[in-house]
């Protein structure tokens, strides 16, 4: 039970550094920069969490923050909690006002990121990203047990409801908290800010989108933001983005 609950743990925290840092603080916001290896690295373990296309994702988040709670976001609670949370993604192709060769220029040109998007064919983009994740727990079965196998696995679920949540709770204002006070809903919550490495941050993170940090308060947890930081003391990124102190007071000034 205690090597499960490891298997599971070390899954959990790769594949969500996956997603918060390769899929959301690189791609769909280069807050910092790093070897194309580095950038696979964390990408496919997103794409192992079931996350879909890096382009797709990449693309749709860009244009959440552009439209942010309005009818043109593709995953706003306001508009039924439902849709934001997994309705949005059952759409066969990108919607009219979504292009990725406007929105992500520097993905594009991306032979491996073209690949997993399918041309634009959302649903067999995900079926090619299911495919590959269950293949891939099927190796560890076969090498490291049904057991090993099984806590990827759930690890793999866990995780890809993450940002699903994110889209949703973190954008009801009666969940959270601000403390910045934006146009749009967004609001900081504490346990997906545990649960997330640090995206729970949310209403820090629409105030500063191409920050690496979203963490900015001494308890605001973000373990995103300190694994970018053990990756640059190793030459591993550089580049990191982060907002400073005078900045955030400025936004505050504003605020008010």
């Amino acid at each position: 039970m205690l090597k499960f609950i490891l298997t599971f743990a070390l899954s959990y925290l790769w594949h969500s550094l996956g997603v918060t840092i390769g899929y959301h603080r690189l791609l769909s916001h280069r807050s910092f920069k790093c070897a194309k290896l580095v950038e696979y690295f964390w990408i496919l373990a997103g794409y192992l969490a079931f996350e879909g296309s890096p382009l797709w994702w990449a693309t749709m988040h860009r244009v959440h923050h552009q439209y942010t709670d309005t009818p043109l976001d593709p995953h706003s609670p306001r508009y039924g909690l439902k849709h934001a949370y997994s309705g949005w993604m059952g759409a066969k192709t990108y919607p009219e006002h979504i292009n990725p060769q406007h929105e992500c220029p520097d993905l594009v040109h991306d032979r491996v990121y073209r690949f997993l998007d399918r041309g634009g064919d959302l649903r067999s983009a995900h079926k090619l990203t299911a495919t590959t994740g269950l293949l891939f727990r099927a190796w560890i079965w076969a090498v490291f047990g049904w057991r090993n196998a099984l806590a990827s696995l759930l690890a793999g679920v866990t995780v890809l409801q993450i940002p699903l949540l994110i889209n949703t709770v973190c954008h009801i204002p009666k969940l959270g908290y601000k403390t910045f006070a934006r146009d749009d809903d967004s609001v900081n919550v504490w346990w997906l800010g545990i649960l997330a490495m640090g995206e729970g941050w949310h209403n820090n993170h629409h105030a500063f989108p191409a920050s690496a940090r979203s963490g900015l308060k001494p308890h605001e947890l973000d373990v995103s933001w300190l694994t970018l930081r053990l990756l640059r003391s190793f030459g591993l990124v550089s580049e990191m983005s982060e907002v400073s102190q005078a900045r955030q007071d400025v936004m505050h000034g504003e605020d008010l």
